[in-house]
């Protein structure tokens, strides 16, 4: 019992430990958003109580990046690129999966294999040729030529055909039977049934999405189209980086992924196991 107490103490100690290291650098960035230039760098070195607690705590970077960064702008694109990426791209996955998990047709295995590959390749391999079919399609500058290549995803495909094979034969044959087509088999009796693939699969794609900083670097040129990520890049200047600005810069960019996956996170983590092992 004595060991088996000390061995769950020390594994509690490491998680912690853990939790800390991976928390730190999201609770220096919003210390140092509180700060000036100059506060940050005079305690930056050596370490004491004031490397992260503020001497003069002001909300004043905030309203700077509102005010003359202009930052409400990207945040409103990055949100419209996202939602339109989550319900398109559900849809175009959902309906591709449905094909794969309860159809039969000839070279289903190997189209198959092909799309679950297609998650293993860098998107930075494959970003030159995309964005020269995106410029002879003349989607440069364009919210369909930054949302159309993250549509179909490959491990996203994969969840939603992992899930859709454990749906009851036995529930669809009664649909078909008593005359379901197949938009109705697929939108009143698979996609309820699938609440929480659905939302793992939504909060992948809203978060590559507004994570995505290659992509809308190469085909968003225009101020206007550019998204939070790249936006990022404008405090950093000729006569150096407005470290304090930024900060809040990125607390503002991760507040809102955050507060979506921190109340989902059961359904991401039930969604995601579920498509690991069934099937």
């Amino acid at each position: 019992m004595k060991r088996s107490g000390a061995k769950t103490a020390v594994l509690y100690a490491l998680l912690v430990l853990i939790a800390m290291v991976m928390v730190f650098p999201l609770i220096y960035s919003f210390s140092s958003s509180l700060r000036t230039n100059e506060e940050i760098f005079r305690y930056i070195s050596p370490v004491s109580v004031h490397t992260i607690i503020p001497v003069h705590a002001t909300f004043e970077n905030y309203v700077r990046v509102f005010r003359d960064y202009g930052f409400l702008q990207p945040i409103w694109n990055t949100l419209a690129v996202c939602f339109l990426s989550v319900g398109f791209g559900c849809l175009i996955n959902s309906v591709a999966a449905m094909a794969f998990a309860m159809m039969d047709f000839k070279g289903k295995k190997l189209i198959y294999s092909v799309i679950l590959i297609t998650f293993m390749i860098p998107f930075e391999s494959i970003s030159l040729p995309m964005y020269r079919i995106t410029y002879h399609l003349h989607l440069l500058n364009t919210f369909t030529g930054i949302i159309l290549p993250g549509l179909a995803s490959g491990m996203v495909l994969f969840l939603f055909v992992q899930f859709f094979k454990d749906i009851p034969k036995e529930i669809l044959e009664a649909a078909i039977v008593d005359g379901a087509s197949l938009r109705h088999l697929f939108f009143k009796i698979i996609l309820p049934m699938s609440g929480a693939v659905l939302v793992t699969s939504a909060l992948m794609q809203f978060i590559g999405q507004w994570n995505s900083y290659l992509w809308p670097l190469l085909v968003a040129q225009s101020k206007s189209l550019r998204l939070i990520q790249t936006r990022l890049t404008d405090f950093n200047t000729e006569e150096g980086t407005e470290w304090a600005a930024k900060y809040a810069a990125i607390m503002v960019s991760a507040i809102i992924p955050l507060s979506l996956f921190l109340p989902l996170q059961k359904y991401y983590i039930a969604g995601v196991t579920s498509g690991s092992v069934k099937g």
